[in-house]
């Protein structure tokens, strides 16, 4: 019978030493293989760990762990040579075959200064912004939101100029995926703010499992397909569908994201994640949450050998957003690879 007994404790101990170990209810497992060891990720473990254990006096309600993240540029790769939504406009206005010709003056004007930019390093325009959001509102109108959804995801099958064995659609920042999972299994929710339109950010983002409505970006105006009057006046058919129209709503950089975030959100994120100046308002917004503490993250393009980064530019951001609080994410130093196996940076090709 002790021996029995001797054995059964020993079956046990192994069974216990083979088993994942738990912590707060969650299977403990290696969230960031991608990932080497560095401040970054130090900072968001040490916070997440602290606001989601009920005994910290920091604790965070499920309800209100809201993360926010910027999309071009810090998690979906932006240098390949510019913005997915501006290479997709330069295409759309000079190349494809069944729209080039019929492009408005000023829409083939702002896709040329997309590729002059590309191509010949010329500056774009002061407020460009602006004027590319005009220029593409007026080159998508008419197509169904489920005609624009299939030729975002054509042009995003495309290899990526500027690298082999990747396309468009394929170009996340495998690093950050893996932060998605990690906030995900800690009961965070977490959203894309982007000042790309709205309607190519949920493409995009499809092949992740982002749910549509965790999607906040640029907006046209919507209108159903044989609405001839306001919205008010006008009763959609059941035969009808969604069309886009020109005219511009909102760009959601700077402030905008900050509108946008509590219009749609409607509460104050905890945590926040960007790349560039257009993300510092929402970060700023994050950092006066008054209920919560909270963190914020600046990812900066600094690895030319494996992206096409501009490192001067990028020191320069670096300097000024430890200046303003923010916590950095090195490309170059914190993540392990990019864009994963297989994909290598290769010289433009513009023929």
């Amino acid at each position: 019978m002790k021996k029995h007994l001797y054995l059964l404790v020993i079956i046990l101990a192994v069974l216990c030493s083979c088993s994942p170990r738990q912590t707060d209810g969650l299977v403990k497992k290696d969230y960031f293989s991608q990932w080497n060891n560095c401040e970054a990720l130090t900072v968001l473990e040490k916070y997440v760990d602290d606001v989601t254990n009920p005994q910290s006096a920091h604790f965070i309600k499920k309800e209100d762990r809201i993360a926010t993240f910027d999309m071009d540029g810090t998690f979906v790769g932006e240098l390949y040579p510019t913005y997915f939504e501006y290479n997709l406009l330069e295409y759309r206005a000079l190349d494809d075959p069944a729209y080039k010709d019929i492009a408005p003056e000023d829409v083939r004007q702002t896709a040329q200064e997309i590729r002059d930019f590309v191509r010949n390093g010329k500056p774009l325009p002061a407020h460009f912004d602006m004027k590319h959001a005009r220029a593409a509102a007026k080159a998508y109108a008419g197509m169904s939101l489920a005609e624009f959804d299939a030729y975002v995801k054509a042009y995003a099958a495309k290899p990526v100029n500027g690298f082999r064995g990747m396309t468009y659609g394929e170009s996340f920042y495998k690093p950050m995926l893996q932060v998605f999972d990690y906030l995900k299994d800690h009961g965070f929710t977490y959203y894309v703010v982007s000042g790309s339109d709205r309607f190519i950010c949920r493409a995009l983002v499809e092949s992740l499992g982002i749910d549509p409505g965790r999607v906040i970006g640029m907006d046209v105006m919507l209108r159903s397909s044989k609405q001839d009057q306001e919205g008010v006046e006008y009763t959609m058919g059941k035969e009808e569908y969604l069309v886009r129209t020109d005219s511009l709503l909102i760009k959601n950089l700077k402030t905008n994201k900050v509108l946008q975030i509590s219009q749609e959100i409607g509460k104050v994120p905890v945590i926040s994640f960007g790349n560039s100046s257009g993300d510092e308002a929402m970060h700023n917004y994050c950092m006066g949450n008054q209920k919560y503490p909270t963190v914020t993250f600046m990812l900066v393009s600094d690895d030319d050998a494996r992206d096409h980064a501009d490192l001067a530019e990028g020191a320069k951001r670096e300097a000024k957003w430890r200046k303003n609080g923010y916590t950095v994410i090195s490309m170059k130093n914190d993540f392990k690879t990019i864009y994963g196996e297989g994909v290598t940076k290769t010289d433009f090709n513009f023929k």
